[in-house]
């Protein structure tokens, strides 16, 4: 790393220290490529961190190692929204990553290339850098999880159901291990590139504004889930303006329809962007404290949905178009019993 990009980077690392607090900090940074991304290309100059703490300009893709005072052996692979064209590091993975490390985790925050800035490899550069990224947790810790927000729930969303997919010839004994999470957390994530679900920047990015029905079908999540695809933690607002509510819907129904466990949380409002939750706002998702019948779940509106894999309980979410409210304790449902990405981890 040339030294204008180590003191972008340390600036960086600098602010997230800062902004979370004594005891907590950035450890270390991870190359993802020993030389030249595959394909090369990508921008000229210095990265650029904006004044809210969004990265943009990102030459050189690499891992941001957080590690909690007691780690549980568990590394967890966090990658920020922002439409492919930029990522929003302090909005959504900094406060990821002191979520994790507080309970034991160890985050790698992704800076991954974005496929608007010169890539050889345009599109398929952000999925590079996911499969190289859990292949090096893989070295390192016993389990690996994934947690994307937005467009990073579309980069994390593709990476989790398509690991079988070589989008880089192999370079080294990392890429020996398989690119395989045991779980996966997407956050108002972008799952469908589908009409009439084509309006977003991740669309416009990926596919093009003129794609065929054959790339929006390719660029789209729910194409690509099957039986191998780890247990899913979906949650998102019904009045999100940027992704489509139907996106966790789909995902719901795709991993449904393959046996793949997966929980649902959707919130009466919100918008896009809550990450992780404010505190004195709602929703606040990402707390691992609010129950389903707590007083705090019933004044935030947030409702538990999953879905049923057979049976009264599948009629009963067909009668409902799609949305099935499960109770607490729910046998059938292979759903975790509290909002948070952690819970479904373990299962």
């Amino acid at each position: 790393m040339n030294r204008r990009h180590f003191l972008l980077f340390s600036a960086a690392a600098l602010l997230a220290a800062r902004r979370a607090g004594a005891g907590e900090s950035q450890q270390e940074i991870l190359n993802l490529w020993p030389g030249v991304a595959p394909g090369g290309g990508g921008p000229g100059g210095a990265v650029r961190l904006s004044a809210r703490g969004a990265l943009s300009q990102i030459a050189r893709p690499q891992l941001t190692v957080w590690r909690p005072a007691v780690p549980n052996g568990h590394g967890v692979l966090v990658a920020a929204g922002g439409g492919y064209r930029r990522i929003e590091m302090a909005m959504e993975a900094w406060p990821a990553a002191r979520w994790l490390t507080a309970r034991g985790y160890t985050a790698y925050v992704l800076s991954y290339r974005l496929p608007g800035e010169g890539w050889t490899a345009g599109g398929l550069a952000p999925l590079q850098d996911a499969q190289r990224a859990l292949r090096l947790i893989r070295q390192r810790e016993r389990k690996v999880s994934l947690l994307g927000f937005s467009a990073g729930g579309h980069l994390l969303g593709m990476a989790a159901c398509r690991t079988d997919f070589a989008s880089y010839p192999p370079l080294d004994a990392a890429d020996a291990l398989p690119a395989r999470a045991d779980g996966a957390a997407l956050i108002y994530p972008i799952i469908s590139l589908e009409p009439p679900y084509s309006h977003t920047a991740t669309h416009r990015i990926l596919a093009g504004p003129h794609a065929s029905p054959e790339v929006d079908r390719a660029w789209s999540v729910q194409t690509y889930v099957n039986g191998q695809t780890p247990p899913c933690f979906l949650t998102q607002a019904l009045d999100d303006p940027v992704s489509d509510p139907h996106n966790t819907l789909i995902m719901a129904d795709a991993c449904r329809q393959h046996q793949v466990p997966v929980s649902l949380y959707r919130y009466a409002s919100g918008g896009h962007g809550f990450a992780m939750g404010v505190r004195g706002r709602q929703p606040s998702t990402g707390r691992g404290t609010m129950r389903p019948g707590s007083r705090r779940s019933r004044r935030s509106g947030a409702k538990r949905f999953a879905v049923p894999h057979r049976g009264a309980d599948r009629a009963k979410y067909k009668e409902n178009n799609g949305l099935f409210f499960a109770q607490p304790g729910g046998a059938r449902l292979r759903a975790c019993t509290t909002p948070s990405p952690a819970a479904i981890w373990h299962n």
